[in-house]
């Protein structure tokens, strides 16, 4: 082995992990594998059977097909949080009402752990909002300002004493502005 093959693999390695970077970044990842996690034990619980030296435990219950449903749907909408993201607020609401029917259906939630992967999935599915887009993040706040000035000594369109016109700078005794929209005086 060179120098070389190493800093070629790890150039790849890198290539790959910024690329698996940038498709994370712009879905719920996590909330889609929170949902997905929770979904496994919900639907494998009622199916397994433990078995401690020669004593087997059976935990199947009369609700298994439920929970193999819910499970499924779980995994199901985990993975429509990652590959549909305009259907994240659905899957969300859904993940979370399915997590809840999980506590009565399948073993109390899969032991309650499947139950809390769910709806902590489709709390962040539901509240997941995407990002600006790199080129907007990148630009300086002057040039979006239309004087150039950054926004700095000028006041909003309904703020008193009009638009273009300084805004009174804090005064560090009285508080925000030392002046009122009349100019007089604060008093307290």
């Amino acid at each position: 082995m060179s120098a070389e093959t190493s800093v070629q693999s790890a150039g790849s390695f890198t290539r790959l992990r910024l690329r698996f970077r940038g498709w994370r970044g712009g879905r719920p990842f996590w909330a889609g594998l929170f949902t997905m996690l929770g979904g496994v034990p919900i639907a494998y619980f009622p199916y397994a059977t433990l078995k401690l030296g020669t004593m087997s435990i059976a935990m199947a219950t009369t609700a298994g097909a439920g929970s193999l449903i819910i499970g499924v749907l779980l995994f199901t909408l985990g993975l429509t949080m990652w590959f549909q993201q305009a259907t994240r607020i659905f899957a969300g609401v859904a993940a979370i009402v399915l997590a809840l029917v999980s506590l009565v259906v399948s073993n109390i939630g899969g032991f309650i752990l499947g139950f809390l992967f769910a709806l902590i999935g489709g709390a962040l599915s539901a509240s997941w909002a995407p990002g600006k887009p790199a080129a907007d993040a990148g630009r300086p706040a002057a040039s979006q300002d239309p004087a150039g000035d950054g926004g700095a000594g000028t006041a909003p369109e309904n703020a008193p004493g009009g638009p273009g016109e300084p805004h009174p700078l804090p005064d560090p005794v009285h508080g925000a502005g030392a002046e009122d929209s009349n100019g007089g005086y604060r008093v307290g």
